[in-house]
């Protein structure tokens, strides 16, 4: 799946949308919440797996990062997108799983300081 989108745009939106350092996003996806959240047909969601292939990814410098590695970070861009644009629960964000769900893909809504 190629992004039409350039590897700039896609950096950008990577540095701006993964507010998770690789060590906090890594003892995350042990946690029991994490494991709770996405569909798990064969075991292990595809954010859950997603979030230890985004750990790999922001542990590689740059000029490392493969064609596959650039997909894969458009299309947790494009997945962050589309779950923030849902809006999550009035109430109760802290332990939600449209945030444990997000949290899976690198990103905690409340870091955010929009």
């Amino acid at each position: 799946m190629a992004s039409s989108k350039s590897r700039a745009e896609i950096w950008d939106e990577w540095q701006e949308l993964i507010n998770m350092a690789p060590q906090e996003l890594a003892d995350w996806l042990e946690r029991d919440e994490s494991k709770s959240v996405g569909d798990s047909d064969s075991g292990e969601s595809t954010g859950h797996k997603s979030g230890r292939r985004i750990v790999e990814i922001k542990r590689t410098n740059k000029d490392a990062l493969t064609e596959d590695d650039w997909d894969h970070m458009a299309r947790v861009v494009g997945y962050i997108k589309r779950h923030r644009a849902q809006g999550g629960p009035e109430s109760g964000v802290d332990a939600s799983d449209w945030r444990y769900s997000l949290m899976n893909w690198g990103h905690d809504p409340l870091k955010e300081t929009a």
